[in-house]
């Protein structure tokens, strides 16, 4: 013949199963509390990325040459200092509508330049200064 459970031991389980639910949906909470917060920084550096170094800040020559792409062109922007992100460079990008890519020659930017401006003088949408 089976035994019942006690009751006690059915009370003890059934208050572990809800301390490790609210565990778990703490956790779930949190995780979903730290992600909005790294995207919203994230999404607010996309449209509002401060340059480098205030004016005058340095000037830096950068070359673009036939057929390079958006991602070479933002590595070489990184290396010299002038982004922090490729990868945000690279979406900054694409939202600009810079369908055409960068215009192959050689630019001298600024560290005191956002990416916007940078955008604007790499693909020939603005005058270089």
């Amino acid at each position: 013949m089976k035994k019942k459970p006690s009751r006690k031991k059915s009370a003890a389980s059934t208050f572990v199963g809800t301390v490790i639910n609210i565990v778990i949906l703490l956790a779930a909470v949190m995780l979903v509390y730290r992600g909005s917060a790294v995207a919203f920084d994230y999404g607010e550096r996309i449209f509002g990325e401060e340059p480098m170094e205030q004016a005058p800040g340095t000037d830096v020559e950068v070359t673009v040459a036939a057929g390079d792409d958006v991602a070479s062109v933002a590595a070489q922007l990184e290396e010299k200092g002038l982004i922090r992100d490729v990868n945000l460079f690279r979406i900054q990008n694409l939202i600009t509508a810079n369908p055409e890519g960068f215009r192959e020659g050689t630019y001298t930017l600024n560290t005191s330049m956002t990416p916007e401006e940078m955008i604007n003088i790499l693909s020939g949408n603005a005058q270089e200064e």
